[in-house]
């Protein structure tokens, strides 16, 4: 595949059919020693070279548009390499689709079958299509026999009503009759009881004749809904199994292994192979290239969802690329995925600022899980090693801090603490301070940020704004200098959401400046996530006295 304009004059590089070659050819010494990880924070500068002449790349070929529009942004991957005479160059990818379209010259190719997909997707589409339009005349029909049955309860609750009412005020005349009465009127008035309990049955009978059909309709309806919801999830299910079947992964050291394999037991997430980073390595595989360094850039409107902005370099995501992308670099000379400020843990770690009979309040160092991650390599943790040092059990960990966030954290040592504490937490009567550094300076002085959050099902752990299916999240934010184009903030979580205060600062409806050193939702790197829970406020549950921590940041 060529391009159809060639442009490399203008920008210093040369083209040859995908493979863009370094022009001139970078020295050995701005060569990495081994691939740089994937999902490190920030990428090697000949990769961010790679990176910068693709985006004038893109433009010049008026690219540009397809991911300037609203929602259009996408993450763009330049993959070093070298080939087999050791010239050194680039490869390119995008993420999913670009403009409607899998696949675009100059750019690698898609790594499932295209040819398989285009042979399956279209007739499963159709089908689907055609189930959706009978799943929503399932669904208006449903709706319509539930009114019926509505309007109809209706109608009968004001009969109801009407002679409830009528029956009590002859029941009360009835009773104020009965004193004065003689044996024959007592007579009457027993009958006229008997014909009102008569009259209340007849009601009731002739309501429930005329309920029948219409709840049974509504149980055909709502029976036809369920069905059909069932076809078009096994459908979908199906469609979506025979598709999985056309990705077919490549390793470095020439295994080939079903997509499905590398997510077992787990399902494998919507997107997962479509990302830039798999494209690129199971490409330069197929061309005989060596990989060298990777960068992805994100390029285009930032998503409504929040986390990425136009130019900012991001690792490759955990959940979709996690179990991918180590499996493809597998018999490559690649350094191992970063644990974040792990190497700067110390032993003794965390120091304790306050203990007695019932609670602990440490100070977590950057880089220390709260508790114990899934794998084995993450088994370290303020849970693990305060369980050692104290010689307790039970739950202990009250709240939690990122594994990026250094700061104040309270630990209970019985489960009556704990339980009381996390009761506290829950009625938001715990004051919690956060100091932060931004990338850039903000507006204002102070305010507040309300935005509801979520979890990316497609990308854990990332945290996605979603004013309709997320949590609430509130922040409260003070400015507390400016110097060097970045922001020094105090902030204020009113709610405890995962990433809360990430989002809040990097999102354009939050603050719209992330967190220095944030690997999720930042574009500047630096040796740690500029986050640090400062101060922690709360009243002891057993003495009744408030406990005040306060430790400063260390940046």
């Amino acid at each position: 595949m060529r391009w159809r304009d060639q442009p490399g004059a203008r920008y210093g590089f040369a083209l040859v059919d995908e493979l863009t070659y370094f022009a001139p050819q970078p020295a050995l010494a701005d060569l990495p020693a081994v691939m740089p990880s994937p999902f490190a924070t920030a990428p090697h500068p000949i990769a961010r070279r790679a990176a910068d002449e693709l985006r004038a790349r893109m433009l010049a070929l008026g690219l540009g548009a397809l991911v300037d529009a609203p929602g259009g942004g996408k993450m763009f991957g330049a993959l070093v390499v070298r080939d087999r005479a050791g010239r050194v160059g680039y490869l390119a990818a995008f993420s999913g689709m670009l403009g409607g379209e899998w696949q675009r010259e100059g750019f690698a190719p898609p790594v499932f079958d295209v040819a398989a997909r285009d042979a399956t997707w279209p007739a499963g589409e159709a089908e689907l299509a055609v189930l959706a339009q009978a799943h929503a005349d399932a669904v208006a029909r449903e709706a319509r026999a539930r009114a019926a049955l509505v309007a109809l309860e209706a109608a009968q609750a004001i009969d109801d009503h009407a002679l409830r009412t009528r029956h009590a005020a002859q029941r009360a005349a009835r009773h104020a009759a009965r004193a004065a009465a003689d044996p024959a009127a007592l007579a009457a008035l027993a009958q006229a009881s008997r014909n009102d309990t008569t009259e209340r049955r007849r009601l009731d009978a002739a309501h429930a004749a005329a309920r029948e059909p219409l709840v049974a309709a509504l149980a055909t309806r709502t029976a036809e809904v369920a069905d059909l919801d069932a076809q078009r999830a096994d459908r979908s299910r199906a469609l979506w199994a025979q598709i999985l079947d056309g990705y077919v992964i490549p390793s470095a050291g020439g295994e080939r292994r079903p997509i499905r394999t590398l997510f077992d037991p787990a399902p494998v997430p919507g997107g997962a192979g479509d990302c830039a980073a798999p494209k690129l390595l199971a490409r330069a595989y197929a061309l005989g290239l060596t990989p060298i360094a990777l960068a992805e850039q994100w390029w285009g409107a930032p998503p409504a969802t929040g986390g990425r902005h136009a130019g900012g370099f991001y690792p490759a995501c955990r959940g979709k690329c996690g179990p991918i992308v180590p499996f493809m670099l597998d018999g490559l000379d690649a350094e191992a995925g970063p644990i974040f400020g792990a190497d700067a843990v110390p032993a003794d770690a965390p120091r304790i600022l306050h203990e007695d009979a019932w609670l602990v309040v440490v100070d977590k160092p950057c880089g220390l899980l709260s508790v114990p991650g899934r794998s084995g390599a993450l088994r370290d943790s303020v849970l693990t090693r305060l369980r050692a040092r104290l010689q307790a059990d039970g739950p202990m960990i009250v709240h939690r801090l990122d594994l990026d966030t250094s700061g104040v954290m309270l630990v209970a040592k019985d489960a009556a603490t704990h339980a009381a504490l996390q009761q506290q937490f829950a009625r938001r009567t715990i004051a919690k301070r956060y100091v932060a550094i931004l990338e850039r300076e903000v507006r204002g002085e102070h305010g507040t940020i309300d935005l509801a959050l979520r979890v990316d099902l497609e990308d854990r752990p990332r945290q996605i704004v979603d004013a309709i299916h997320g949590k609430a999240a509130h922040t409260g934010w003070r400015v507390l200098a400016r110097a060097g184009g970045r922001t020094r903030i105090e902030l204020t979580p009113h709610t405890g959401r995962t990433h809360q205060l990430r989002v809040h600062a990097a999102h354009p409806q939050g603050l719209a400046a992330p967190i220095v050193g944030d690997r999720l939702y930042g574009t500047v790197s630096a040796e740690r996530l500029m986050l640090h829970a400062e101060a922690l406020a709360f009243a002891h549950p057993h003495t009744g006295g408030t406990i005040a921590i306060t430790v400063p940041a260390p940046f």
